[in-house]
């Protein structure tokens, strides 16, 4: 008897959280600082690449200087993964989409002037960027899913009746789309 109150004990131990919440939440952490780690690479290739459109495009001063105030902007915003809410995660994201923005009149800018487009400096730093951007991509789609075992392990039991007796965490807030309305309809192309 002792014996299979003792193997019952383990086995509910082994399924209860106590290992697999605290290790979600590391990779939640983890894959948290692997997308801070390729918005601030984009960062870095913004002023290089701002510098090589200055040199070709010197009337486009405001679009110059709205991607530089984008970028500090977005540079300034940062979240502990320790204190992720919805109100942070918010505030990340209007940043970020505020720089993604003003990346795009700057590339609309680039299509005015075919010198700079043939420019290498330029070219190298529009591939670096825009593989940057698929690396974001790629590093938000694991933090969603991270975010996702992790809510499933605190809101789901058996794991759930461990974290709310002795963890209390809550579920982590997702990337949301904030013009949810806008990306739904299909763009109007006209000729």
């Amino acid at each position: 008897m002792k014996f299979l109150t003792l193997l019952m004990s383990l086995f509910l131990l082994a399924s209860c959280g106590m290992q697999s919440i605290p290790t979600a939440l590391n990779e939640v952490d983890a894959t948290w600082a692997e997308v801070q780690n390729q918005y601030k690479r984009r960062a870095d290739l913004i002023p290089n690449l701002v510098n090589v459109v200055k040199g070709y495009a010197k009337h486009e001063q405001e679009t110059l200087e709205g991607v530089m105030r984008a970028r500090a902007e977005a540079t300034k915003v940062t979240i502990d993964p320790t204190n992720l809410n919805d109100e942070n995660m918010k505030q990340f994201q209007k940043a970020q989409q505020g720089l993604s923005g003003a990346l795009s009149k700057l590339m609309m800018v680039a299509e005015k002037y075919p010198d700079l487009k043939a420019n290498e400096n330029f070219r190298d730093l529009q591939a670096q960027l825009e593989g940057t951007e698929n690396r974001i991509t790629v590093a938000r789609n694991r933090y969603i899913e991270s975010i996702k075992s992790f809510n499933n392990l605190v809101t789901v039991p058996p794991t759930s009746w461990y974290n709310g007796i002795f963890l209390h965490h809550s579920k982590k807030p997702q990337f949301q789309v904030e013009n949810l309305e806008q990306v739904q309809n299909a763009p109007e192309v006209k000729f």
